[in-house]
């Protein structure tokens, strides 16, 4: 399987406070604002992410960290056989995202997705 990136996701209770950081103090773009997230990525290395989230609004709990990767359905397929714990199902989001919430060993939840 191939991995595409990984982001971590911070839970946030400043999104306009947090918006001036990252675009101010350390040069990132906002490469997405759904409101409720902000994805800020840096100027020269687009892949290299950062999420910030007031709520999770389409799942039960924010996840930790977001995995890109190549084959969604597989991963989710090998993690229902291992009897990992699903925290939020296989799901296509109204942006573009097919993703599932996955609790791995030491307990972080993960936020497994592809882009359609």
């Amino acid at each position: 399987m191939h991995i595409r990136r990984i982001v971590p996701d911070f839970q946030g209770t400043a999104p306009a406070a947090s918006k001036e950081f990252y675009e101010n103090v350390l040069g990132f773009k906002t490469v997405m604002d759904q409101g409720w997230i902000r994805t800020f990525a840096a100027p020269d290395n687009p892949t290299a992410q950062i999420n910030v989230m007031e709520r999770d609004a389409s799942a039960p709990v924010n996840p930790d960290v977001s995995i890109e990767v190549d084959d969604v359905d597989r991963a989710y397929a090998a993690a229902k056989q291992m009897g990992c714990e699903m925290v939020h199902p296989l799901t296509d989001e109204p942006w573009g995202v097919r993703r599932f919430f996955v609790r791995e060993p030491n307990g972080k939840v993960l936020n497994i997705l592809t882009h359609r």
